[in-house]
């Protein structure tokens, strides 16, 4: 298989993939080559619940909007020469398709709920199973719980 000097992110405006976008340019940076950030959209689809677009127009504008506010933080900073595509598609079929010849996918991880994730899948899983270049998925860091105090002994 040849690979190109590319690694492709895929961005939806969550924290998952905004730490996947980080990683990387991070990654991109020290390999010398470039990032290919992609958006998945539908607007069709139950999954995406808080947003109801009414035109597929909407929907990709949106993408849009979120690949645009994602990179542009990120790619200046770092001086990485990043892509950016929305694709209308399911998220695991655009992310693998756009990934053939790259050097890597990489995902963030969304921690969804087992409920949520048995209906819907993983993108990630989904993307492990189907690619044909390495994949990295990057959890979503745990919360941090405060300590438990120590116990006061009175006597």
């Amino acid at each position: 298989m040849r690979t190109d000097h590319r690694i492709v992110v895929g961005v939806d405006g969550s924290e998952g993939g905004r730490r996947a976008l980080q990683w990387a340019i991070h990654e991109a940076q020290a390999r010398g080559c470039t990032v290919q950030a992609v958006c998945a959209w539908r607007w069709d689809s139950y999954d995406i619940a808080p947003y109801a677009a009414t035109h597929p127009d909407e929907e990709r504008a949106r993408a849009e909007r979120i690949l645009a506010g994602e990179v542009t933080a990120l790619a200046s900073l770092h001086g990485v020469s990043v892509a950016t595509e929305a694709v209308e598609g399911r998220a695991a079929d655009v992310l693998t398709a756009a990934s053939r010849g790259a050097e890597l996918l990489v995902l963030g991880s969304h921690g969804h709920s087992r409920v949520r994730h048995t209906v819907l899948g993983s993108v990630a899983e989904e993307c492990v199973r189907k690619a044909t270049c390495p994949v990295v998925v990057l959890p979503v860091p745990a919360l941090r719980v405060a300590p438990l105090a120590e116990p006061v002994v009175r006597a």
